[in-house]
């Protein structure tokens, strides 16, 4: 969802800024202007993690999970009614079950990714109106006439080993010397610079543009162009980057200075000094370096050029070490971008003795899928292979499971399977009553289950379902976590699970895979056993979930499958049942 990537974009960004400031503060007598600056890359990593594809960063465990899907049930007493379905008068294709209420994210969710997709559409016509003032500029650029300004260049060209053509001219558009251009790089004055300003103070300018260039600063300035766009919202972003482009103007003073002789030193700040005075401040070009800047700006500058040394060996040890350090912390915070983004919603199924057939006229009116698995050949039927994979809520096809691990945690035992009614009144008359194992599974007896979640530690069922791979393992969704909530599971492994199940793969005892599988034999035909659990689920009054899940036995072999068929308000378990049946019966298993 976006609102995940927007919480998690918000939460990684502003820690990571916070990380960094507050590394600047604590230690800015041991980190140099030129890490000083470089620490704020780091952020351009942590601006991105949100946008990585969740393949490239998915951690199988992560230590964190989110899901702000869930229900939001406190203080709901309310009980809904589902009626059984009309197509079958069969006591076992009946549907019992309850309604949830979940807080419907969508239309917020829907309005957000709105207004985020207008905010960067109106970021980007006004980038796009600065690069149309920054065309004019060069449009009106000519090339310089001076000889004397033209062979200072050159020279200092020379001095910073640059090679490659850089164009410089000066525009009347321009009130301060600018670099710009990714692939066609220009350095434009002033018009009649040369009337104003002395030769050697141009030389100085001319050093300064020459280093944004050489350390790539116009990408700089072209990628956080980038990153204003996508984080238009967050005002500690623009607040990290103007400081950024304030680090990047003394970085690049104290490259300048680093370059020059000491003598130099304060000819270069009284350059700029000069210039401040002789020109006035110009808007800033966010696809521009500008030499002149704001007052405030300047004046720092000035005072870090007034206090320059030269960098040390231990300074830069320390420097180095303090850059280290915030890199490791920023890639700490993958695994925690993992979990957030990642809603593990899918199964990797990939089993090459799988034949995919189009069962389309059984599902009209249904997203769906049917898998079913011949034990004997070991050859699974799919229809549907995208729906096949996908995770949804079990509902009551769980059961099978919570009173498997009922019995095996000793909750309950095949003798002594009771649980008292409370006393509440449902809407079903069978539920009304004490419940066995037998009576509960046959009838769906939400109330019985859950009883038996509660009297079952959490951590014990973890362990189980993480024993028996169930799906996406995911209990953060309260007492109710089986009922359209964070436990999710696809039809491919509900066939996994169930033969996993039946051969009792799990390790568990014996006598409690058997009594399961008593309780859920629904009948026999023609010499064959049906066993199976439906489920259906219902969230705020509407039927948008329906599962039939169980296998076959015949006289030589054994069949699983499972049936999830969806849609708004029409999606019964036993409608998920009457689709296997029909299915069953074409391929001549049932």
């Amino acid at each position: 969802m976006f609102i995940t990537h927007l919480v998690t974009s918000l939460i990684v960004s502003s820690i990571t800024i916070a990380v960094i400031l507050l590394i600047r503060r604590l230690f800015s007598k041991h980190l140099s202007a030129k890490w000083q600056y470089n620490l704020w890359f780091l952020l351009f990593i942590a601006l991105t993690l949100p946008f990585i594809p969740k393949p490239l960063i998915h951690f199988e465990h992560s230590f964190l999970s989110f899901d702000f899907n869930q229900s939001n049930r406190a203080g709901d007493s309310s009980i809904h009614t589902i009626e059984g379905s009309k197509l079958s008068d069969v006591n076992w294709m009946q549907d019992f079950t309850l309604s949830v209420h979940h807080l419907n994210l969508q239309p917020l969710n829907a309005g957000l990714a709105s207004i985020w997709v207008t905010g960067m559409f109106v970021m980007a016509v006004l980038y796009l109106h600065a690069w149309y003032r920054l065309r004019k500029i060069k449009h009106t650029t000519t090339v310089l006439n001076n000889k004397d300004m033209l062979e200072i260049f050159e020279q200092c060209k020379h001095h910073l080993n640059i090679s490659k053509p850089v164009i410089v001219g000066e525009s009347p558009l321009v009130k301060s010397p600018m670099t710009f251009g990714l692939f066609k790089t220009y350095v434009v004055l002033p018009v009649h610079l040369d009337k104003w300003m002395s030769l050697k103070d141009i030389t100085y300018i001319f050093m300064h543009e020459l280093h944004h260039y050489k350390y790539k600063d116009i990408a700089t300035n072209h990628l956080m162009i980038v990153y204003q766009i996508l984080y238009w919202f967050h005002p500690l972003v623009w607040m990290a980057f103007k400081k950024m482009r304030m680090d990047r103007e003394i970085a690049c003073d104290m490259a300048v200075l680093q370059s020059l002789d000491e003598h130099c030193h304060a000819e270069y700040g009284h350059a700029m000094i000069n210039f401040a005075d002789l020109a006035s401040h110009s808007k800033e070009f966010a696809w521009a370096n500008q030499f002149n800047g704001p007052k405030k700006q300047l004046k720092k500058r000035i005072e870090k050029i007034a206090s320059f040394t030269t960098e040390s060996k231990w300074m830069k040890l320390k420097s180095i070490s303090l850059f280290t350090l915030v890199g490791v912390f920023v890639a700490s915070q993958v695994p925690f971008v993992s979990a957030m983004t990642a809603n593990n919603d899918r199964y990797d199924f990939n089993n090459e003795r799988t034949l995919y057939e189009d069962l389309s006229n059984y599902f009209v009116g249904y997203d769906g899928s049917f898998v079913l698995y011949d034990r004997k050949a070991g050859q699974y039927s799919i229809y549907n292979k995208d729906h096949s994979t996908l995770r949804v809520s079990p509902n009551s096809t769980y059961k099978i499971y919570s009173a498997l691990i009922g019995l095996e945690s000793g909750v309950l035992t095949s003798d002594h399977s009771v649980v008292k009614w409370n006393g509440t009144t449902y809407p079903y008359e069978s539920w009304n009553t004490d419940q066995n194992l037998s009576t509960a599974m046959k009838h769906s007896v939400t109330w019985y289950f859950q009883e038996l979640d509660k009297r079952v530690p959490r951590d014990t069922t973890e362990s189980y379902l993480e024993r028996m791979g169930y799906g996406n393992d995911d209990l953060s969704g309260g007492s109710d976590y089986w009922l359209e909530s964070s436990l999710k599971i696809s039809p491919v492994e509900q066939v996994q699970l169930l033969s996993a199940f039946y051969t009792n793969e799990f390790g568990f005892k014996d006598e409690n895979i058997e009594t399961i599988k008593d309780s859920l034999q629904l009948e026999i035909h023609n010499g064959s056993r049906l066993f199976g659990k439906t489920g259906t689920g219902n969230i705020n009054g509407k039927n948008i979930n329906g599962w039939f899940i169980g296998y076959v036995e015949t006289g030589d072999n054994t069949y699983f499958f499972a049936t999830n068929i969806q849609n708004e308000d029409n999606s019964y378990g036993s409608k998920a049942a009457e689709i296997t049946l029909s299915i069953l019966r074409e391929k001549g298993i049932y």
